[in-house]
């Protein structure tokens, strides 16, 4: 290591902060720099180097610089880099995910999962030609005036009124969505029957966050909106090609109408998706609906050809034999491991999700909604999580995301920093 390394880490963090709001982009909050991933561990410009359970907040399922990938993106580099066109990678993309998602019949592309899910709602407002969208409390869409609702309200209200979660909101769209409790068929169905005549549609994480779908929850949401025609739409964002090949709709076997896709599906680059029924899809093509019905929607990096081809090589290392079950085992030995040391060292916390995307919370009892989660010390999770930094280990605020290409010494690796890390919690009586 020379000596320069570790003053350049902190000129980076000094310049990040005089030119970035918050010193960021955004995404993770720390004044770390990193400078290369590997696998499932990155280095930082001072060379050290963390087991990443961020994983870029998600999309590097195969791990960093998987070597297909970057073969694959080299070569299509050398032929050009976008076109906003038709490309081969693009429409060859398309089709990989129509033969994979069990809702899609046709397929629109964006560059972020904000963008998907806002033409989601929009798409399925077009075609229903009502205005409102109820989603669940709780539930993150991304950062469109629409999504930003009861996402993360601190003093939750009563349902289905919804709070903003951001400045700079337009009052009037408050009353264009609608909030109902995720895992509570009973009330969510009493509230689209009450409302069955304004909604445009229905939108949810079918795994909200880190949160489970009881069982019959989501086959309830789909029965009433069905019933009543109201197109479903799950934002599968997080969770497509992550719990299976066609995602958490055919891993838990329930349909939606439209689905949006992100992360996973563009390799590390980017790329999102919406996807679905053919007959609403139809209203993003102006040839194919009378002019008060359509929906445009364009970008200048739709359907890019190198992130289209990114997100081809990575499909096609999902598709072999045993992948699933190796990400599965892996990660729940990670899962039942850390379960095991709170359960030892006797803290009060669960461990909620599945094996390719769980996280701690601390707290008592069972948790099935985003008031559940209310109940985890957030304060003791946030030191919990700069104590895995300190012990090497990179994870999201509240999400663990685990790759294929983490492997038996990264779990047994992480299960020895994380025992540390809640020794050290214990020992601060936090």
């Amino acid at each position: 290591m020379n000596d320069t390394a570790p003053s350049s880490q902190t000129t980076l963090a000094e310049t990040a902060r005089r030119v970035l709001p918050g010193g960021t982009f955004g995404g993770a909050h720390t004044d770390i720099v990193f400078a290369e991933g590997n696998g499932g561990r990155l280095t930082d410009v001072s060379g050290k180097t963390y087991i990443d359970f961020l994983l870029g907040s998600g999309p590097m399922l195969l791990g960093h610089a998987h070597p297909e990938v970057i073969a694959a993106v080299a070569a299509q580099i050398a032929k050009g880099t976008t076109f906003y066109a038709n490309n081969e990678p693009g429409i060859r993309l398309a089709a990989a995910i129509v033969d994979a998602v069990p809702c899609a019949e046709k397929v629109r592309f964006t560059s972020t999962g904000s963008e998907a899910t806002f033409f989601a709602m929009r798409v399925a407002r077009a075609h229903r030609q009502r205005d409102k969208i109820l989603k669940f409390e709780g539930g993150y869409h991304g950062g469109s005036d629409y999504a930003m609702m009861s996402t993360t309200p601190t003093r939750p209200g009563n349902f289905p009124q919804a709070a903003p979660d951001t400045a700079g909101i337009p009052h009037v769209l408050r009353n264009e969505m609608l909030i109902a409790p995720f895992n509570d068929a009973e009330t969510t169905v009493t509230l689209i029957e009450a409302h069955k005549d304004e909604l445009g549609g229905v939108i949810l994480e079918p795994f909200q966050r880190i949160i489970t779908p009881k069982p019959g929850f989501l086959e309830a949401v789909r029965a009433v909106t069905a019933k009543h025609g109201i197109p479903l739409i799950f934002d599968e964002i997080v969770t497509g090609f992550r719990f299976a090949y066609g995602g958490a709709q055919a891993y838990y076997g329930v349909t939606p109408d439209l689905c949006a896709l992100g992360k996973i599906v563009g390799g590390g680059f980017p790329l999102a998706a919406v996807a679905g029924r053919a007959d609403i899809m139809q209203h993003f093509d102006k040839s194919a609906v009378q002019r008060e019905f359509h929906t445009p929607q364009s970008g200048t990096l739709n359907g890019n050809p190198v992130a289209a081809t990114a997100g081809l090589a990575t499909l096609d290392v999902l598709r072999r034999p045993g992948i699933y079950e190796q990400l599965f085992a892996t990660g729940s030995k990670l899962k039942s491991g850390l379960e095991a040391l709170l359960r030892d060292k006797r803290i009060p916390a669960v461990v909620l999700g599945a094996p390719p995307l769980f996280d701690v919370v601390f707290a008592d009892g069972p948790i099935q909604d985003y008031r559940g989660m209310l109940r985890g010390d957030a304060k003791k999770l946030a030191r919990f999580n700069q104590l895995c930094l300190d012990e090497g280990i990179l994870k999201g605020d509240n999400k663990i995301y685990v790759s294929v290409a983490h492997d038996d010494r990264d779990v047994v690796d992480a299960l020895s920093a994380f025992s540390r890390a809640l020794d050290r919690l214990q020992s601060e009586r936090i």
